[in-house]
């Protein structure tokens, strides 16, 4: 076991090394300058703040350079210094955190419950029409552009109905509508893949059996079938995450809240490679820590991995 966590972990700082190395060649390869739009002075002592300003960042020198300082500015946890306002990238993104953390933690409740609501009653009715129903629902909601969906949300339940406040007002009821779109996109995911899951144990022999001993439908969703078909969801968890994460981006806008979606989109628009590149190495740690967990939890679920490993082993 500690020899598959050691492996594991590496495995994991390549990921992140892969994810900043491409986002910061992405973010060179980009046309403009962004010292000089952060500045915002013209004329020729406008040039000289500039050209200072651009040594000070590094920027004069050449790509492997500030790559290198750059990857040790972000091992060391501060990513360097913003372009604008001379700030730690860190201290930005760590301050705007807190909003995203509770609009994420909010809207996984919401796809537990979207998604394993909707496999099960795609699932527990004996009308197969109905069950066929049912399971359509989830790619269409797939389908469904997020910024497109938050604006309905908005409409309907902002501005025609009056429950939920349009804007951001730092309490619940203000939570609820972003949390509700990123739900349903990510709940829809989780959706379909329980969906297949419990088609496939419904079908299994050990469901024959307790269907034969005259347990009901429900008791056999719920008492055999469920738990087996909850694994292979399970193990999307690192994707449902980012998909969380990735959204708030859209989210955020669309509902005006602070947070590392509005942090991150004002940094591309002004290229501050910094923030970018440490919400890019936040998103791949959460990324790969929820992966690493649930390999960590997946045989306390089910025996049957640890029984094929020991005889692997044996």
């Amino acid at each position: 076991m500690a020899g598959y966590i050691l492996r594991r972990v590496g495995f994991g700082l390549f990921i992140v090394w892969a994810a900043f190395t491409i986002v910061f060649g992405i973010l060179y390869l980009l046309p403009g300058d962004p010292v000089a739009a952060a500045v915002g002075a013209s004329g020729v002592g406008s040039e000289a703040a500039i050209e200072q300003r651009r040594e000070e960042l590094g920027f004069n020198r050449p790509w492997y350079e500030q790559y290198f300082s750059a990857l040790v500015a972000a091992i060391t946890g501060g990513f360097g210094r913003t372009i604008a306002t001379n700030e730690v990238a860190l201290d930005v993104i760590l301050r705007a955190l807190p909003n995203t953390l509770q609009l994420a933690g909010l809207a996984l409740v919401f796809t537990v419950v979207i998604g394993v609501g909707v496999a099960v009653l795609a699932t527990l009715p004996r009308a197969g029409w109905l069950r066929r129903l049912i399971a359509g629902l989830p790619p269409v909601a797939v389908a469904i552009p997020t910024f497109w969906l938050g604006i309905v949300l908005l409409q309907v339940f902002s501005f025609g109905l009056g429950w939920f406040p349009a804007f951001d007002r730092n309490d619940f009821p203000s939570l609820v509508l972003p949390a509700l779109t990123l739900g349903i996109a990510t709940g829809s995911y989780l959706a379909q893949v329980l969906t297949a899951g419990l088609r496939t144990e419904m079908a299994s022999p050990y469901i024959e059996q307790v269907r034969a001993k005259g347990a009901s439908r429900s008791r056999q969703v719920f008492g055999h079938a469920l738990r087996n078909a909850a694994l292979p969801g399970l193990n999307i968890a690192g994707v449902l995450v980012g998909g969380l994460v990735g959204g708030t981006v859209v989210t955020e806008t669309v509902f005006s809240r602070d947070g590392l979606g509005r942090v991150m989109i004002d940094a591309v628009n002004k290229q501050e490679t910094p923030i970018v590149l440490g919400v890019v190495v936040l998103a791949a740690v959460t990324f790969v820590i929820v992966t690493l967990l649930v390999d960590l939890i997946t045989p306390l679920i089910d025996r049957r991995i640890v029984v094929r490993a020991q005889r692997a082993s044996a």
